[in-house]
């Protein structure tokens, strides 16, 4: 029976006990050979963790461990070095004086680990200097740092400016010893989510290589559709057993709900290693990646109608703004891309940029049901509306149906008095729900002779909407004749329905329809 690593992150548990594990040593190799200094950015639960557990076996010496591995061939140097490895990820940081008590019980343990004498009150960037020093000369080797989720502090205190602005100092005076004692350190390795810019502590660490975007470390992280068909072959025949699936159709499956991830130019698609586990472990087709990890601030800008949702499938951007991150101004596509939520669809080399989009369905179905909350104040079971009816209304050529029970809809969500724009706060809202209803839906769609505001399309029907704020629905409808909307799709075959629609600012509701057959 296979054994999935779920939740596993110790390198030496999962090889002693006969966990699956998928070999990325080969990258090991390659870092530990060619460099001393890094950094790696990737989503959570994407096996940082345990990349910096196997970096640390093998600086250990456990060459026992990596019998049959890449590297076991690859290596000739099983030295021993000290390693030093700061963990973030273990603790909660949401109290002040939470991240000074963690460094405090770490160094107090180096301290009389190498013979120093534990002292809380000198300033932590000195307690560090003073044990790599020592950890060097009770050893008499170099010392090997490694920091896993180094931003996870910082990350959770996002919401109040002094107490992030303190755990940055923190950090930053901790860290800056990467550079000043290069006689001392080997190997150097930080890893985490976002890559913070201008007061961050890479303004001072301009030594380490960030491998975030490179090309040759791109599948460091995240499972290959190779891996999959050879590591996972056994439970892709299980799980399609269990889905009543050929394995070729699971295969498909696991690529459209699981994988599409990219983190560099010529990257292949990889699937994120937990959902992977999960579905194999549970033989069953799920959503398990996700959670309320959204940053609060995005949902704000997305919900008061400065953003799109259909906009964030059709982003463009240069690499610099995907490799960096404001903390007090955040730029929501650097967020969205370090934290997986969008990542590369595809690279313009001429114009030097990247195209992203959602990586796969779990993800993008994950947001969007996040959303939800935001927009309509309450959970989905509670509202007045039929899911069920809805979308057999739209399947069957119903506008009229459909378009009665979207007003409803429409009319439950709750009015803030901001002043965000209503015409795209509404048609976010709309989006959303026919998203989510899986049609194929797209926004502000261009064509030859304008931009259709919504268009949603089935297998029989088109539906081309025009929204127009206090006005007769019908100026809408003469736009989508006068500027012929329509005319893209007649020729598909299907039957096209123009729908011009009208939002009241007054009541705050979709408060009038035309619906026209072209």
């Amino acid at each position: 029976m296979i054994k999935y690593p779920i939740g596993i992150q110790s390198f030496q548990e999962l090889r002693n006990d006969g966990y699956l594990y998928v070999d990325k040593t080969a990258f090991v190799h390659r870092l530990v050979s060619e460099g001393k200094y890094y950094f790696l950015s990737r989503p959570r639960r994407f096996g940082k963790s345990l990349l910096l557990s196997t970096i640390e076996a093998y600086f250990r010496g456990q060459r026992d461990l990596f019998r049959g591995l890449a590297i076991d061939r690859l290596a000739t140097d099983w030295t021993e070095y000290p390693v030093l490895h700061l963990d973030f990820n273990r603790s909660d940081y949401g109290e002040p004086g939470a991240l000074a008590a963690v460094v405090d019980d770490r160094f107090a343990e180096w301290e009389t680990q190498y013979g120093l004498t534990p002292d809380s009150g000198v300033l932590p960037e000195i307690r560090f200097n003073r044990i790599i020093r020592a950890a060097a000369r009770a050893t008499g080797r170099q010392v090997v740092v490694l920091v896993d989720e180094y931003d996870k502090p910082v990350l959770q205190a996002a919401g109040d400016e002094a107490e992030a602005s303190r755990m940055l100092s923190m950090l930053k005076g901790i860290y800056s010893n990467l550079k000043g004692m290069d006689r001392y350190i080997r190997f150097a390795m930080l890893s985490g989510v976002a890559r913070f810019s201008k007061i961050s502590i890479f303004s001072d660490l301009n030594n380490l290589r960030d491998i975030s975007l490179a090309n040759e470390f791109a599948e460091i992280c995240g499972i290959t559709r190779e891996e999959l068909e050879t590591s996972f072959q056994e439970g892709v025949r299980l799980l399609a057993e269990a889905e009543e699936l050929t394995e070729a159709d699971t295969l498909a499956q696991l690529e459209s709900r699981y994988g599409g991830y990219r983190f560099a130019r010529r990257c292949r698609s990889l699937f994120n290693p937990f959902s992977l586990m999960n579905v194999m472990a549970g033989r069953e087709f799920g959503s398990y990646w996700f959670e309320t990890g959204t940053p609060t601030f995005l949902v704000k800008m997305i919900r008061d109608g400065r953003w799109s949702l259909e906009a964030l499938q059709r982003i463009e951007t240069d690499p610099a703004s995907l490799s960096l991150l404001r903390l007090y101004e955040p730029d929501p596509v650097a967020v969205l891309f370090q934290t997986g939520y969008l990542t590369i669809r595809s690279y313009d080399r001429d114009l030097e940029l990247y195209r992203l989009d959602y990586p796969n369905r779990e993800v993008k179905e994950g947001f969007l049901k996040f959303l939800l909350p935001y927009y309509f104040g309450r959970p989905e079971s509670r509202m007045e509306f039929s899911i069920a009816e809805f979308i057999g209304d739209v399947r069957a050529g119903r506008p009229e149906e459909f378009m009665t029970r979207l007003a409803t809809l429409v009319a439950q969500v709750p009015y803030d008095g901001s002043d965000r724009p209503l015409e795209r706060h509404f048609q976010n809202i709309i989006y959303l729900v026919f998203t989510l209803m899986g049609f194929h839906t797209e926004m502000e769609m261009r064509t030859a002779t304008g931009r259709i505001d919504l268009l949603v399309e089935t297998s029989s029907f088109v539906y081309v909407f025009e929204f127009k704020i206090d006005r007769e629905p019908g100026i809408a409808a003469d736009q989508i004749d006068d500027r012929d909307y329509s005319a893209p799709f007649r020729l598909r075959g299907k039957r096209v329905y123009a729908i011009g629609a009208s939002f009241d600012t007054s009541t705050r509701t979709l408060s009038a329809w035309t619906i026209g057959q072209r």
